[in-house]
Formats: C-alpha cells, structure tokens, sequence
C-alpha cells in the first residue's frame, strides 16, 4: 500500500506528481528545488542559498513521513553548472556528517523555473 506524503513545510507540486511516496518501508522523495513554500518564489540569491532552501524542503518532507537525513540513503544532485559542485557538496555535506547516503551528482541542461539545484531522495522508514 503506498501512502502519499505531502506537506506545507515543502512546496507544492508544480505538476502531476507527489512531494514523496511511502511504500514497502522506503520512502521516495521527488526532486526538491529552491521554491519557498509559503509563497512559491524561488530562492535568488544564487546555488549557495538555493542549496540551503533545497535541504529546507527536503527536510520539510522527512518530518512529514517521520523521517530524519539519517534514513536517506541515496540522493541524486542536479546541477546546471558542474562548477557549482563544490559550493552544493559543502553545504550538502553539513546534513550528512556520518554515514553519508550513496550519491549521484550529474549536470542538466535547466532545471524547472530556472533553479540551479535540485535533489531527489530514496530513504528507508523506521
């Protein structure tokens, strides 16, 4: 049985699709941008503060499924400048400090709404 988790403290979907699915004791977290949830505005003031507010609402969604970084264990990062890498991986960083999940990292030609970061997630449920 799959359990949709959706949350205010995340933005809304921009499409046909949910924040995170809850299934067979994993949970699937769609691709999370630099959207403030209140407004809907994207974050501008480039990739480091864009990084942060992504890490916001991907925690926005954990907490809404009971979930904390430590239950994720693979990400993929979506860059639309690899030069970014190191400003992203610094920040990214900070919310792994042990035990870093399994991580893929690739360039994009865009992103929605001209973001220049965005991060999915696997986590497994408690």
């Amino acid at each position: 049985m799959k359990e949709v988790i959706s949350t205010k403290n995340a933005p809304a979907a921009i499409g046909p699709y949910s924040q995170a699915i809850k299934v067979g004791g994993m949970l699937y977290m769609s691709g999370q941008i630099a959207l403030i949830p209140e407004t809907g505005e994207v974050v501008d003031e480039g990739v480091e503060a864009q990084t942060i507010r992504v890490l916001q609402n991907m925690e926005g969604v954990l907490t809404e499924a009971g979930l904390t970084f430590a239950d994720i264990v693979k990400t993929t990062v979506f860059l639309t400048d690899l030069e970014d890498f190191g400003a992203v991986n610094s920040i990214y960083g900070e919310k792994f400090p042990i035990n870093p999940p399994a991580r893929s990292c690739v360039q994009v030609a865009g992103l929605p709404k001209g973001v220049k970061v965005e991060i999915e997630a696997i986590a497994v449920c408690k």
